[in-house]
């Protein structure tokens, strides 16, 4: 029963139906491969006994015959999500030893869907990364290398340790956050499935908050169907989050019928940007090719405000970030530093944010005050509000064309080594959200999904753009171009 943690959500969900096995020994199988896989860093706080304790409660809810959509099923929590009684420190030092008193809504959600809580992970610090290096906890490894090399590479972030626990079957499923591409593009970089719903879809009441209006959490699984059943858990209005949309949650799981005849998919002329590398012009060639084969429709079109969609993005989410980073101040909970006799309260600020951020959460709590500033305020950021909203006009007149959904590449490349983007500008790190940025500026759903390797046997993923609200018909379009695809590559144990 050791390779039970290999199973996906729904394989796991049947056997469990039908008393193959238990969640007690499913859960026992993700605690053994998570501990003998502490070199990707992946998990940061276990939690066995809890998981073990919730497993145990499953399976009599499995015996009596009333199993929930999740019960049984062992998943990984992003280290952002508030879970009570466990570490919950975002991958910084300035919450160091915070274990909150209450559960975010959506993992209180999960528990009461009877999924198991195995830990939580590793992500980049407050997460502002693209590839899971600016965590407190250390670096997160993908579990993927490249064909004859030994060279580390990163997992994507800033969710990289929800990516690589899915990827390397440490557990069925993950929790991770989207503000610019954190699901979608550490999905892509270990190839598994990363879904962001559409901005409100999902409470952020309990989610330690980078930029407020473009957070959104979402699932990392181990295929399209896996998200729609986890997403469906995941969804519902709460009276706790302003931003939280009061509307039905579908049964996501049903509109994947695989049949997307008629559909109309739609291909952004701005996406094919100089310099992109020809073997991701490829694969979304092919992907439009799969789509063509399924009877969708191909239709070119434009997003003209595309181009403006990152320097947008690192002048509203900084912004947000140092509003919502002022709370962590040293007094109130986490980090304080040691302070000198003569010390005032404005220096127990200064030391302890100093000490307790690191350098990429610095930098963006320093470029959002400045944009905020009473000199700079209509120069930057009121402009990248009004540009904001032009880029979310371009995805609203193409959806007014009866365009069903966009398909575009998730990321510029396959994942890229250990450390090779600190020795760059940073701006470089930030390209790596050129395809996921404008889907988030604009509040709408997208998803990644796995379609092929590179020529270093690398995963690359397509992403899939939705109508806002419309996640079951995007899901539709995934599963059948997934089934198409047949991407079936794992990453060879080498950890």
């Amino acid at each position: 029963m050791t390779d039970l943690s290999k199973l996906t959500i729904e394989q796991a969900r049947t056997g469990l139906e039908s008393k193959e096995f238990s969640a007690v020994e499913l859960t026992k199988s993700c605690i053994e491969a998570i501990e003998a896989a502490k070199e990707l860093n992946a998990f940061v706080h276990n939690t066995p006994e809890l998981a073990l304790k919730q497993a145990s409660e499953a399976d009599d809810v499995l015996k009596a015959g009333s199993a929930d959509l999740m019960s049984g099923i062992p998943i990984g929590v992003k280290d952002l999500f508030c879970t009570k009684d466990v570490p919950s420190q975002a991958g910084s030092s300035i919450l160091k030893g915070f274990k909150p008193t209450y559960e975010s809504t959506i993992t209180h959600q999960l528990w009461e869907a009877g999924a198991v809580m195995l830990g939580k992970l590793n992500m980049d610090e407050f997460a502002m990364g693209s590839s899971n290096e600016t965590s407190m906890y250390g670096d997160v490894i993908n579990p993927w290398k490249e064909s004859n090399s030994e060279k580390k590479l990163v997992p994507g972030g800033s969710s990289g340790g929800s990516a690589a626990a899915v990827s390397a079957d440490l557990c069925l499923g993950a929790v991770g956050t989207d503000t610019g591409g954190s699901i979608r593009q550490p999905a892509a970089f270990v190839g598994i499935t990363g879904l962001k719903p559409t901005y409100g879809r999902c409470s952020r009441w309990g989610v330690v908050a980078f930029a407020s209006s473009l957070d959104q959490a979402g699932p990392m699984t181990k295929s399209v169907k896996d998200a729609a059943i986890m997403l469906e858990v995941m969804s519902g209005h709460d009276e706790k989050d302003s931003t939280s949309v009061d509307m039905s949650v579908p049964n996501f799981e049903s509109f994947l019928s695989g049949d997307i005849r008629g559909k109309k998919i739609g291909i952004p002329k701005e996406y094919r940007m100089d310099g992109m590398p020809n073997e991701i012009e490829k694969l979304w060639s092919d992907g439009i090719i799969m789509l063509q084969d399924l009877g969708a429709e191909i239709i070119n079109i434009s997003l003209p405000h595309t181009k403006f969609a990152l320097p947008v993005y690192y002048v509203v989410a900084p912004a947000e970030a140092s509003s919502n980073l002022a709370r962590y101040d040293g007094v109130r909970f986490g980090h304080r530093a040691n302070l000198d006799i003569n010390d005032g309260i404005t220096e127990m600020y200064e030391k302890t944010r100093a000490e307790g951020f690191g350098d990429e959460v610095k930098r963006r709590v320093m470029i959002g005050t400045y944009v905020l500033s009473a000199g700079f305020y209509d120069a930057y950021y009121n402009r990248a509000r009004k540009v904001r909203t032009l880029i979310k006009n371009d995805f609203e007149a193409v959806f007014k064309q009866n365009i069903d959904a966009i398909l575009t590449p998730s990321t510029p490349s396959s994942a890229f080594s250990l450390g090779q983007m600190k020795e760059v500008d940073p701006v470089q790190m930030y390209l790596n959200d050129v395809f996921t940025v404008p889907v988030n500026l604009a509040g709408l759903p997208g998803i990644s999904i796995p379609i092929g390797l590179d020529d270093k046997g690398l995963p690359l993923g397509l992403q899939l753009i939705g109508k806002p609200w419309e996640e079951g018909d995007m899901l539709n379009i995934a599963y059948s171009l997934e089934k198409s695809a047949n991407f079936e590559s794992r990453p060879k144990k080498w950890w």
